[in-house]
């Protein structure tokens, strides 16, 4: 089996609905997406997938969609507000954990085509969630 892994790194605030903690709170994190692709035959190149087109496809949405935003469950009472005020978000239909959003990025990378096989996302330098569909 082949393998390439790809790093992704971006800014994002989410909070938590229904939690009690100190995530329920507005709050941003530097994170990191590590999308791995796995195949168990390489391209006419020699390659399982050009990291050009990963950063193309995966990077280019990362940073239209999720890169300086909010991202937050469609029902958090917060949005309309922050909608008024024009603050760039990403709506979801889930809680925005570590989890759904590493799920979110495999999901993306899968309608395109790509052989991902696992998103982790790392919400700081310790701790990450991952997502795979095996």
């Amino acid at each position: 089996m082949f393998r390439v892994t790809q790093e992704i790194e971006f800014c994002y605030g989410h909070r938590l609905l229904n939690y009690d903690g100190k995530c329920k709170h507005l709050h941003g994190h530097n994170g990191k997406a590590v999308i791995v692709l796995e195949a168990s035959e390489l391209d006419h190149r020699g390659m399982l997938v050009d990291f050009s087109d990963i950063k193309r496809h995966v990077s280019g949405w990362i940073d239209a969609n999720l890169d300086h935003r909010m991202i937050l469950n469609e029902a958090d009472p917060i949005v309309p507000l922050l909608q008024e005020q024009g603050e760039p978000m990403f709506l979801v239909d889930a809680n925005p954990t570590a989890e759904n959003i590493a799920k979110l990025i495999f999901d993306f990378a899968k309608s395109h085509r790509l052989p991902v096989r696992e998103v982790a996302l790392w919400e700081t330098f310790k701790s990450y969630a991952s997502y795979s569909d095996r």
